[in-house]
């Protein structure tokens, strides 16, 4: 008796159930067949042809998925010769098979729009710090797949045109619209951040009213995560970059200088004019050297020009100790090697109060680095702090214990 014969001789439902073991069985040896083919084959092609578009397509976890598209294919294919198979059975798993396809293939999507967000992550020309996110569209596309596959394998388990369930939706996109608000808002808040370059990975952004103050480190479709300077992680939800304001520091990175504006507080009590024995000292510093000298030139010019015993302008005759400092310390910025000397560099003073005379430092360093920018600003300050008795100057300083101590001390009093 042959297995043909055997089988035969079976009941209907028997040779049906078998039927559907074998049918299954086949499934999973296709399956395991095309996992190894796909796998074991298109990654040798893919490292040979070394291009874009191969990692892609051929990335592994998107030929694993698409392997398992196989089996339901298989079932399709072969339940109509399963024998005696009851009707509502051949449609019920002809139903499921199709869904299960459906399924798959979303996912295999889902996997090649990973890949796709990889490959552009992973590029030298588009580093992470450097390019514009496109996180926020793969996770859109994930969603439009979702919500796709979502209707076809509901009409295909119920048997049904997707048509008839996509027009049910459209009488429901008042409710729609409300469900998917944020999303919407998000998804048209990070078109116009991409279309327009406002925000990048690796920005720093300052968001006072969100507490964020640090570098971008993710741009998704619904948040953007910032990293804090102290390490914290502060979520912004997208649509809010476009409502409300904040800064973006990538201008001062691009520039390649960062700004120092910072104010010398000088007493206006040590306010005064020098001497010409002061002048003589002033001019062994090397920096001062071309300013003394032009301006004993612009005396010998003025005097030659009225003549001699008539009044030279006081701002020629006399110079003050603030001033000459003043001028000491633009020379010093411009031979400075950290600061900027194709930005604007200026020294000026400002109007006076009555915490002293601001003499403020307006200039840029030759790095945008922290550390080294902190540095090169205290270097300059402490110079600058350490001189100022050359020029009989100090800061003003508002009176402590200790000052009014010594002051009652000297007029003799405890």
């Amino acid at each position: 008796m042959t297995v043909l014969t055997l089988f035969l001789s079976l009941s209907p439902w028997m040779q049906a159930t078998i039927g559907l073991a074998c049918l299954l069985l086949l499934a999973y040896v296709v399956q395991a067949l095309a996992q190894y083919l796909l796998l074991h084959t298109v990654p040798r092609l893919r490292e040979r042809m070394d291009v874009r578009w191969a990692r892609v397509l051929w990335h592994d976890q998107v030929l694993r998925r698409l392997a398992r598209v196989v089996p339901s294919l298989v079932v399709q294919a072969g339940i109509g010769a399963v024998p005696h198979l009851d009707p509502v059975a051949f449609a019920v798993i002809r139903n499921l098979a199709v869904a299960l396809t459906v399924l798959q293939l979303v996912r295999t999507l889902n996997a090649l729009l990973n890949a796709i967000l990889q490959e552009q992550e992973s590029r030298p020309e588009g580093a992470r710090t450097a390019t514009r996110s496109i996180k926020s569209y793969v996770q859109l596309g994930k969603l439009a797949l979702a919500l796709i596959g979502a209707i076809v394998i509901v009409a295909v388990l119920i048997d049904r045109s997707p048509l008839i369930l996509l027009s049910g939706l459209g009488a429901m996109s008042a409710v729609l619209m409300l469900v998917f608000k944020d999303t919407i808002l998000s998804f048209t808040a990070g078109v116009q951040l991409s279309s327009n370059d406002m925000l990048r990975v690796g920005d720093w952004i300052e968001m006072p009213q969100m507490g964020a103050d640090g570098a971008v480190i993710d741009i998704a479709l619904h948040t953007v995560k910032v990293q804090n300077w102290d390490k914290t992680i502060t979520t912004i939800p997208t649509w809010r970059l476009m409502s409300e304001s904040y800064r973006n520091w990538r201008g001062m990175s691009e520039s390649g200088g960062r700004r120092i504006k910072r104010q010398l507080r000088i007493d206006s009590a040590t306010v005064r004019f020098l001497s010409d024995a002061d002048i003589d000292r002033l001019e062994r510093i090397a920096l001062l050297a071309p300013y003394l000298a032009a301006k004993r030139q612009a005396v010998h010019s003025a005097n030659a020009a009225l003549g001699e015993g008539a009044a030279v302008p006081a701002n020629l005759r006399r110079l003050t100790n603030i001033g000459t400092f003043r001028a000491y310390v633009q020379a010093y910025l411009q031979a400075h090697p950290g600061v900027h000397q194709g930005m604007t560099l200026m020294v000026r003073m400002l109007e006076p109060t009555a915490e002293g005379v601001p003499l403020e430092l307006y200039c840029f360093t030759a790095t945008t680095a922290w550390v080294q920018y902190e540095a090169i600003q205290g270097d300059i300050f402490d110079h600058l702090l350490a001189l100022l008795p050359e020029f009989d100057l100090r800061l003003y300083q508002s009176p402590t214990g200790w000052d009014i101590r010594s002051g009652l001390q000297q007029k003799g009093l405890p």
